[in-house]
């Protein structure tokens, strides 16, 4: 079979746009309601799409009076729709700034259980100020600090998922026997900023642990992720700029001893999609026309690091303070301050063109040229699949998987069946063997080995 692409589907409340939820195609009460995500989740499986993404922030904004807010804790949405789907890859997000190790090792570990080995992790330091007070800082770690914590935690959450051997649970009522306890260990890590025991109180999943995902640009956040990551979520915005990121971290990675194939690059395409190209470019229009200016003003300023609230919407952004003294966000900074000067945009336009996607790249055409386009970047070795983001939702995803889908399925570019039943099948990436095993487990190894326990470790199934 020849190299297909992968396809996550990044949804956000009624859609990614930051007016979706005034727009007619929308119904704002949707952002309120865990059955609307649940039939996000049934589009998305019917595409045969690989995962659903959900982002996380711990911290309301102070754009609340324009700005749709996410309402569901990622984990607990995707484990609701862990039961109304089957094959389908569920990623959350949660930052290793503000949860200690053992309890979310703990919760990924109950969704892959639930889901039957479906979950993802992806990867963030969290980096505003409005979070850091809601766990008593005064404001953010510095950068450098942020991930030197992350490298810490993921080593301790990876240690505890594979805690317990693939083999450990025994449930023997004649012995009396749930688990051998020579097969379930501690992993005693003793760091510079965490101490665990372990093991961890649930065992190990079909796949044997989440998929890593990582989303930051910035030199230190490709590293990272050349270490750590499985699949990275990423915002290029031309063909030459995604060969040059995509060139860039597959060589980090094989540095580090690893296969270029072992990390999927999935830039950010948010798609406008209509019957002629004309419609599509009309249908991004009614969204544009639909921005808040106060609520975007302080959204740039806030990722910019200069207040302009007061600024003239006509005019070209300020001077910007360097890259260096950015303690947030410096790849989306870098991103939109390249944008703005490449483009010569006002800060109205630049407003514009953010409010799709916040930097990632946005096009709007027919589904046979949204189709081209994505197998253009593909073939172009500039990413290995695409975080598809719908400007509105539910309709944006079903227009994908019902037009767009279909097309890179009959030019041999996408599955038209799932050939697995966990996220790391879906993605080509193989089941990581246990730290404390001697033995590496295949997934159909395992659901063979485990025989009827299937049914405790994956309820919902």
């Amino acid at each position: 079979m020849s190299k297909q692409l992968h396809l996550n589907a990044f949804l956000m409340g009624v859609g990614h746009h930051e007016a979706a939820w005034r727009h007619p195609r929308t119904r704002a009460h949707n952002l309120l309601s865990v059955e609307h995500f649940q039939n996000l989740g049934r589009i998305a499986e019917r595409g045969r799409l690989d995962s659903v993404f959900f982002a996380d922030e711990l911290a309301i904004s102070p754009r609340i009076e324009h700005n749709a807010q996410a309402i569901f804790e990622p984990i607990t949405l995707l484990t609701a729709i862990a039961t109304v789907t089957e094959r389908i890859g569920l990623i959350a997000t949660a930052s290793t700034g503000y949860h200690s190790p053992y309890t979310l090792a703990r919760s990924f570990a109950s969704l892959e259980q639930i889901s039957g080995g479906r979950a993802g992790w992806n990867i963030v330091t969290s980096a505003r100020e409005a979070e850091a007070a809601n766990f008593g800082l005064d404001g953010i770690p510095d950068h450098t600090g942020r991930y030197r914590r992350a490298d810490e935690f993921v080593d301790v959450a990876t240690a505890l998922w594979d805690s317990w051997d693939d083999d450990a649970v025994v449930l023997d009522p004649e012995t009396a026997t749930f688990a051998d306890p020579d097969r379930v260990h501690t992993i005693d890590h003793d760091g510079d900023l965490f101490r665990v025991r372990g093991p961890l109180n649930v065992p190990r999943s079909p796949q044997g642990r989440p998929v890593l995902v990582q989303a930051g640009s910035s030199e230190t956040g490709k590293d990272f992720a050349a270490r750590y990551a499985e699949a990275i979520f990423t915002a290029q915005r031309t063909v030459e700029e995604g060969v040059a990121f995509y060139r860039d971290v597959k060589a980090r990675a094989v540095a580090y001893g690893r296969s270029a194939d072992e990390i999927k690059i999935l830039p950010g395409i948010v798609p406008y999609i209509g019957p002629t190209e004309a419609a599509a470019q009309e249908l991004e229009q009614e969204f544009t026309d639909l921005i808040t200016p106060e609520f975007s003003l302080r959204q740039l300023s806030e990722v910019l690091g200069v207040d302009l609230t007061e600024h003239a919407l006509d005019a070209p952004l300020p001077p910007l303070p360097p890259i260096e003294q950015i303690h947030g966000n410096k790849s989306r900074h870098q991103l939109i301050k390249d944008l703005a000067a490449q483009e010569s945009l006002t800060v109205r336009r630049l407003i514009a063109k953010l409010g799709g996607g916040r930097g990632h790249r946005t096009f709007a055409g027919t589904a046979e040229q949204v189709a081209d386009n994505l197998q253009e970047w593909f073939e172009a070795g500039a990413a290995d699949g695409f975080n598809v983001m719908p400007p509105y939702l539910p309709g944006g995803l079903e227009d994908f998987v019902t037009q767009v889908v279909p097309i890179l399925q009959r030019r041999g570019l996408f599955r038209t069946e799932y050939t697995g039943e966990t996220l790391r099948d879906h993605y080509g990436l193989v089941r990581p063997a246990g730290r404390f095993s001697s033995t590496a487990v295949t997934t159909r190894d395992f659901r063979t080995s485990t025989g009827g326990q299937r049914r405790w470790m994956c309820a919902s199934r």
